[in-house]
C-alpha cells in the first residue's frame, strides 16, 4: 500500500511545486541564510497560509517586535492582527520583553520559549498547528557551539504537540557567527536563501537542500519580493561555483564550530 504524506502549503507562489506540494506535516524545517534574503517574508507567508487553511498558528519573533511582524504582513495583504483577535494566531514577542504581557518572553531562554509555545497551543485549542521561530539563532548568539544541542532539544520537546515548524537561523557571511549549521543536523528539511549583487542589483535565491519523504527540486531558483503581494519564485537559474562558494576564513570557522558542537552534544 502506498504511503500518503500530508503536506502543508507554504503560500509562496511557485515554491510548493519544488517540494511535491508542500511541507510534510510534523516536520521541523530549517530556514537559513544571510540577513535580507527573505527568510522572514517566507515565514509570514507560511503563517498566513495556515490561517487560510484553518490551522492554529504560533509565531515566535526574537529579532523584531510583534507590531513589526504585523505591519510586514499587512504590507502583503495578510491580516495578522485580525487573526490574533479571532483567536486563530498567537505572536510571542521575545524582543520587547519589558512589556510583560502574557505572550512576551521575559528572558531569551530556550526552555521559557518552549513553555510559552506549549501554553499558546493550549490556548488556541485542538487542531493542526504551525509554528514559526524567527529566529532560533537568538538563543545561541553568545554560544554558537550549542546550536545543535538547542535545536535537538526544541525539536524533541515540541514534536508531541503536532507542530509543523519553520526554525529560522541567521548566517552572517562577514563573521561566520550565528550560522545554521547546528540546526541543519537535526532538521527534517533545509530551505536555504541566498543573495548576490549582479550589475549593482540585489538578487535573491532559494534552494531546497533537504526535505525528507519528498522528491524535491535540486536547482537554485530566483526569488522576487513584490510590493503588495509578497514572495514569488520566478524560476531556476544557472549558478557558477564561485557564486555560492564561501570564503576560506568562513569555512574554517564552520569546521571549528562543527567540532565544538560534536564535543558539546551529549
Amino acid at each position: 500500500m502506498a504511503y500518503s504524506v500530508e503536506r502543508l502549503k507554504t503560500g509562496v507562489d511557485g515554491f510548493d511545486e519544488l517540494i511535491a506540494g508542500g511541507i510534510p506535516r510534523g516536520f521541523f524545517v530549517a530556514v537559513v541564510g544571510e540577513p535580507g534574503t527573505g527568510k522572514t517574508i517566507f515565514c509570514i507567508h507560511f503563517a498566513w497560509q495556515g490561517i487560510l487553511d484553518g490551522d492554529k498558528v504560533i509565531y515566535v519573533t526574537t529579532e523584531e517586535s510583534r507590531e513589526s511582524i504585523i505591519r510586514q504582513a499587512a504590507m502583503f495583504g495578510m491580516d495578522f492582527a485580525g487573526a490574533v483577535d479571532r483567536g486563530r494566531m498567537i505572536i510571542i514577542d521575545a524582543l520587547m520583553k519589558s512589556r510583560g504581557d502574557e505572550w512576551s518572553l521575559q528572558e531569551l531562554d530556550l526552555e521559557e520559549m518552549i513553555e510559552k509555545v506549549i501554553a499558546a497551543k493550549k490556548a488556541l485549542g485542538y487542531g493542526r498547528a504551525r509554528l514559526i521561530i524567527d529566529s532560533m539563532s537568538a538563543f545561541w548568539l553568545d554560544k554558537p557551539a550549542m546550536a545543535r544541542k538547542y535545536s535537538y532539544t526544541a525539536k524533541r520537546l515540541l514534536y508531541r504537540w503536532d507542530f509543523t515548524t519553520l526554525a529560522v537561523s541567521q548566517y552572517a557571511i562577514t563573521t561566520g557567527e550565528a550560522f545554521g549549521w547546528g540546526i541543519e543536523h537535526v532538521a527534517d528539511g533545509i530551505i536555504r536563501f541566498r543573495r548576490s549583487i549582479r550589475k549593482g542589483v540585489l538578487r535573491r535565491y532559494v534552494l531546497v537542500e533537504k526535505m525528507r519523504q519528498t522528491p524535491h527540486d535540486l536547482r537554485m531558483h530566483a526569488v522576487e519580493i513584490v510590493d503588495g503581494k509578497g514572495m514569488i519564485v520566478t524560476g531556476p537559474v544557472k549558478y557558477r561555483r564561485e557564486d555560492v562558494a564561501l570564503p576560506k576564513h568562513v569555512m574554517d570557522r564552520i569546521l571549528r564550530a562543527l567540532k565544538d558542537a560534536d564535543r558539546e552534544t551529549p
